[in-house]
């Protein structure tokens, strides 16, 4: 008999996706899954629709953080695996499949990932950059992952139950990475799968993007400083992207310096800033071109090296600034 599968859902507020959220995990083209979904104290109409659906809801009385929603559907569940995805995030129809072939040939104490489709759930532009970045960012380093993300995070029930599950007193974000980096200290293997994929439905704008640009890389921070790895080359948080960073608000300085001084020879060194940084960062402006085209790739490469190392280094900033605020927090996690 084939293994049960428990997909695990946590949702707070997330009406606007969760019946597309839902429509895709019953779709599974696995034997035998059921669908756990952990309403984390809504207050929209989440649970009103997740009660038009074949799967079990679990009620918060009130909003615990996402970590916790994830725990308490692994107490609720029943299966051998488990498989947590988000209310965001729509899963391909052979994902579960994938997932559990992955998982068993490679042994118990692994803990196996995918990623994003290369497009998104919708069609807007700043939801394509997002999704093509994050597939390739994640995808890339498959054989060396250096996290597993929890939009599609895949292991056996009782690997997790003997982790001690998400941290629930934590930072805002990357709880996902916090429990990976925990398991892989413990023993466990991370192994990335790319043809383990979701859509998601960011539906970004150009300030939706850069939002979760600065607050991911705020956090990326404030973890990064705590566990002393701040030039790791971690997923999407990669050396490349920190490159772009640097490159750019260096660029910006030695403009400065050739406007004040009217020394041309500054614009060379520019250049030569933004050569090496595009030769650092080709095979993403490629992924942008094979996902979608010329027009596209002009203009998702024109953002990634010209806007978004703004975004990033703010965040990045904002992050350094306020480390001391949740020390304490990292502290406890471990």
């Amino acid at each position: 008999m084939v293994d049960l599968v428990s997909i695990i859902i946590p949702v707070r507020n997330g009406a606007a996706t969760i019946a597309r959220c839902l429509e895709a995990a019953l779709a599974s083209r696995y034997e035998r899954f059921e669908v756990i979904v952990v309403n984390d104290g809504s207050d929209d109409r989440s649970a009103e629709i997740i009660k038009t659906f074949p799967c079990t809801l679990v009620e918060l009385p009130r909003p615990s953080g996402v970590s916790r929603a994830r725990n308490i559907g692994a107490v609720n569940s029943h299966g051998d695996i488990l498989f947590f995805t988000d209310a965001d995030c729509l899963l391909n129809e052979d994902a579960v499949e994938i997932a559990v072939a992955t998982l068993s040939s490679a042994g118990r104490d692994v803990i196996v990932g995918g990623t994003y489709t290369l497009e998104p759930a919708d069609n807007r532009f700043f939801s394509a950059f997002q999704s093509v970045f994050v597939h390739y960012a994640e995808s890339r380093g498959a054989d060396k992952s250096d996290y597993i993300p929890a939009h599609a995070m895949v292991l056996y029930a009782d690997t997790f139950r003997k982790s001690g599950g998400f941290p629930e007193k934590f930072l805002p974000i990357l709880e996902d990475v916090e429990f990976s980096h925990r398991l892989r200290r413990t023993g466990h293997r991370l192994i990335l799968y790319p043809g383990i994929q979701v859509r998601h439905l960011f539906n970004y704008s150009l300030l939706g993007s850069v939002s979760n640009g600065f607050r991911k890389s705020k956090y990326w921070t404030i973890y990064s400083i705590h566990n002393r790895d701040l030039l790791a080359d971690s997923g999407t948080a990669s050396q490349a992207l920190k490159l772009n960073v640097v490159a750019l608000f260096c660029s910006i300085l030695v403009a400065l310096l050739a406007l004040s001084t009217r020394d041309a020879w500054f614009f060379v060194i520019i250049t030569v800033l933004m050569a090496l940084n595009i030769t650092v960062n080709r095979d993403l402006l490629r992924a942008f071109y094979r996902a979608r085209g010329m027009t596209f790739a002009f203009a998702a490469s024109a953002y990634y090296l010209l806007v978004y190392p703004l975004v990033v280094g703010a965040g990045g900033l904002a992050g350094l600034l306020s480390y001391r605020r949740y020390a304490g927090l990292l502290e406890a996690a471990g």
